[in-house]
């Protein structure tokens, strides 16, 4: 649904596209998901699920951004790996020979995309929140590992507790998903508006 939106919408003349990490209920491991983005110079990635946990009472929409803690290890990570390297991560080229250098380049390059996500988040929870309960009332943040992009803002949405019977049948239903969908869209809309994509020739 929300890809439809998307692949309906425009940004201040051109057109938005959106590209799925799947189109079918089979798991793609999480790093390939990140991959996948990376690959099509996404301007933005956004996860969707539905929430689960032990108790049925639990309840809320929940948005996620990457925290600084998890940032600091994904540079970590992204430095000891050779293919990652010789990327562009933030329209930098990090091949440089000083780790010193990379390192710097990276953190600077994660703390913005942390900052946008944030920005980006904030605005998907204020129009969830605008009809749905919301789990906390800000935008959290954690180390899931489909937010470690370090150069494309990310967010985790969790709609719903699928584990909560009222908010299961809620989530069954085709108006309240299109609910989401369109809070979803105005809240990816309003995010644009205040910060437009980077203007890029795309070959995919």
């Amino acid at each position: 649904m929300l890809r439809d939106r998307i692949n309906g919408s425009t940004i201040n003349g051109s057109p938005m596209r959106a590209y799925l990490t799947r189109d079918g209920d089979y798991f793609v491991p999480l790093g390939v998901r990140v991959q996948k983005a990376r690959r099509v110079q996404a301007d933005l990635f956004i996860s969707i699920h539905a929430d689960a946990f032990t108790r049925p009472s639990a309840a809320g929409a929940s948005v996620f951004a990457l925290s600084q803690k998890g940032a600091t290890s994904t540079a970590a990570r992204w430095l000891a790996d050779k293919e990652n390297q010789a990327d562009l991560v933030g329209g930098i080229n990090v091949r440089s020979q000083d780790k010193t250098v990379q390192q710097m380049l990276l953190d600077m390059s994660t703390t913005a995309q942390i900052n946008d996500s944030l920005k980006l988040g904030t605005s998907l929870l204020t129009h969830i929140g605008s009809f749905a309960k919301l789990h906390k009332p800000r935008v959290e943040q954690a180390g899931f590992a489909v937010l470690k992009a370090p150069d494309i803002p990310s967010v985790l949405i969790e709609t719903a507790f699928i584990s909560n019977p009222e908010e299961e049948q809620k989530l069954r239903s085709s108006a309240y998903q299109n609910k989401l969908a369109d809070a979803m869209m105005t809240g990816i809309r309003q995010y644009f508006t205040k910060n437009p994509p980077l203007a890029r020739s795309r070959s995919v």
